[in-house]
């Protein structure tokens, strides 16, 4: 269900979500995120999310009015007659022109994660990844691969940002998310429940990615863009994981390692 309006004002207090995407850590204190881009926005549609509002060029109304009226909430649908008035709005360029707003799904706790999925649990943890961009990739990648969650560290972005959402091609709206105030204490709860920490660490001479065991329950963990796990982190794990690389080649980005980490569980765990 929805109901279109023409904008008359960027001024409506109801476009204020859209006024302030440079501002995304304030959108998620309030609770709320932004989609954006045809994908991400359809597939928010098509998810079990509360939406709040959709932005999108006149012109275009008619090829989401399908999905819009399969929604149960009331969903505010502003139209532009033209996309430069709706970049006037947001403050930057935009190539597809659509937008929506949704509320943040309510976190489920560690314990309530772990009831959800079905061994062998495959489960994520983020430590100090601080670019929305790669949390939004590493989303993706748990999604690709059969990771059931993701646990995010308080030194990490939220998948929520705008950009994180975007990078995870709306991925985030099917992958349940714990967003842990303390990530130590979520790895020794998932120890204490028998899951297996493993630190996707790149300087390590004690296992290579081909020689570790990821068949039973784990919870890989990737660390910082920079510096990977903090120290605490990767001694709070159960055991460092590489993957083999010449001496001569710098570390794989984050979303790199753990795509070929969570590819090597998936394959595991196919054969097992």
């Amino acid at each position: 269900m929805f109901h279109a309006q023409r904008i008359a004002s960027l001024d409506l207090p109801e476009l204020a979500p859209y006024r302030t995407l440079r501002l995304p850590h304030e959108h998620r204190q309030q609770g709320f995120f932004v989609a954006e881009g045809d994908k991400v926005v359809h597939r928010l549609l098509a998810s079990p999310l509360e939406i709040i509002s959709v932005l999108l060029p006149e012109h275009r109304l008619a090829e989401y009015e399908p999905a819009l009226r399969t929604r149960r909430e009331d969903i505010q649908t502003f139209c532009v007659t033209e996309k430069r008035v709706l970049e006037e709005l947001v403050g930057f360029e935009m190539f597809q022109g659509v937008m929506a707003v949704a509320k943040i799904p309510p976190a489920p706790s560690l314990a309530e994660l772990l009831n959800i999925s079905p061994p062998p649990r495959l489960l994520v943890a983020a430590d100090g990844l601080t670019s929305a961009e790669n949390v939004g990739v590493l989303v993706r990648n748990c999604a690709a691969f059969g990771a059931q969650a993701l646990i995010v560290g308080e030194t990490s972005a939220s998948p929520y940002l705008r950009r994180a959402v975007r990078n995870s091609m709306g991925t985030i709206f099917q992958l349940p998310v714990f967003e842990s105030p303390n990530l130590l204490a979520a790895l020794t709860e998932l120890r204490g429940h028998g899951v297996r920490c493993i630190a996707a660490h790149p300087h390590t001479e004690q296992r290579e990615l081909h020689q570790a065991d990821f068949r039973a329950d784990c919870c890989l963990v990737f660390g910082s863009e920079g510096h990977g796990l903090s120290p605490l982190v990767l001694a709070a794990c159960d055991e460092a994981v590489a993957i083999p690389m010449p001496p001569d080649v710098d570390s794989l980005n984050v979303a790199s390692a753990a795509a070929v980490f969570l590819y090597e569980a998936s394959r595991q765990r196919r054969l097992a």
